[in-house]
């Protein structure tokens, strides 16, 4: 009993609450102006080397303001390094052998090729001579079968010698086969692709900066082993900055996409920041149970993003501020920071509703 007591008197507290934020997080003044109440919100990068390794060096502390394209950290790069140097060698061996192909023999070894043809060739002469003089002496009994025999087999092999002599001559003088030739450019372009993939290996050791931002936390340290997608550090984006606050459902009509607002910071009371409203949710934030009247219908919330342009980085991550929104205004058209100011336009634009 005692438990179900304590539950209903929490449910209650968190109604209360709720109710208690929906109907302080706006209100409307007598010019009819909606004040929200909210907080400055930011995106993040989580940063992570795309490779294994051990983190060499880290360049930059918590607070340190980087810019697109800045080294942040390093790993070893010895075995990368080693792969590249390994990949880029076999590139310029096989670049090697293609050229002695393409550029075919040399004349001195067309000339010997030649010069064991006529040999061959010699050498079949003569021994069809002797098997033709040992056959003619056959019916005359001065040679035996035997002896004809074997200088017909010796001429037949002496003149098959002289053939493949002569073909060797031949490919000599013409050089390589261009599938030969075709295979070769194939594992070129194979050994030129491990080329690449060993220098992005290599590049991918150094951790760079994505965007211009500042490092907000240091996840791993010189020492540790870094993994493909496990966070190295965090990165708070300065661009787009925006107040994220929560508008009722009987004010939501009222509220649009592009309207101009102020906001003002307790840090600095005496400064306004110019913004419009980027974003409205589809969706109710709160919904305490199940809407059945008029009344309980204006309790539901939805967030509204109103961003802003902050070229003196003030405006930092989680600061409460407070946005003053005249809903008589016109909507901006694709709204930009120029010199800290909004350019406004007659038309709107679903800048930033996504």
């Amino acid at each position: 009993m005692k438990k179900r007591i304590l539950i209903l008197v929490v449910l209650l507290i968190i109604a209360g609450g709720i109710y208690w934020f929906a109907s302080k997080s706006n209100s409307a003044d007598q010019n009819g102006h909606i004040k929200l109440y909210g907080n400055v919100d930011i995106r993040q990068v989580n940063l992570a080397f795309q490779v294994t390794g051990q983190i060499e060096k880290i360049d930059v502390q918590e607070g340190a303001s980087v810019k697109a394209g800045q080294k942040l950290a390093c790993v070893d790069k010895t075995r990368y390094q080693a792969q590249l140097d390994l990949a880029q060698e076999k590139v310029n061996s096989l670049d090697a052998q293609l050229d002695k192909m393409l550029a075919g023999n040399r004349p001195e070894d067309i000339a010997q090729a030649k010069n064991r043809y006529l040999a061959a060739k010699a050498e079949a002469e003569q021994a069809a001579k002797s098997y033709r003089r040992l056959k003619t002496l056959l019916p005359k009994k001065l040679a035996s079968q035997d002896d004809v025999d074997i200088a017909s087999s010796k001429a037949d092999a002496t003149r098959h010698n002289e053939i493949a002599a002569e073909n060797a001559w031949i490919v000599a003088k013409l050089g390589a086969r261009k599938e030969d030739i075709a295979q070769v450019r194939a594992q070129i372009a194979q050994a030129e692709a491990q080329v690449t993939l060993a220098q992005k290996n290599l590049t991918d050791s150094n951790l760079i900066s994505p965007v211009d931002g500042i490092i907000r936390d240091r996840i791993l340290e010189p020492g540790d082993i870094a993994q493909p997608q496990q966070t190295v550090m965090t990165l708070a984006l300065q661009n787009p900055k925006w107040i994220r606050a929560y508008v009722s459902e009987n004010q939501l009509g009222k509220v649009k996409i592009g309207l101009p607002a102020t906001i003002t910071t307790d840090s600095y009371p005496n400064k306004v920041y110019h913004g419009w409203v980027g974003y409205l949710s589809p969706v109710a934030e709160f919904t305490p149970k199940t809407v059945q009247t008029e009344d309980l219908r204006t309790q539901l919330v939805y967030q509204v993003r109103i961003y802003t342009c902050d070229t003196s980085g003030e405006l930092r991550l989680g600061m409460p501020a407070t946005v003053t929104i005249d809903p008589h205004d016109k909507p901006l058209k694709e709204p930009t920071c120029s010199a800290g100011a909004i350019e406004q336009s007659d038309e709107m634009n679903d800048f930033g509703s996504k």
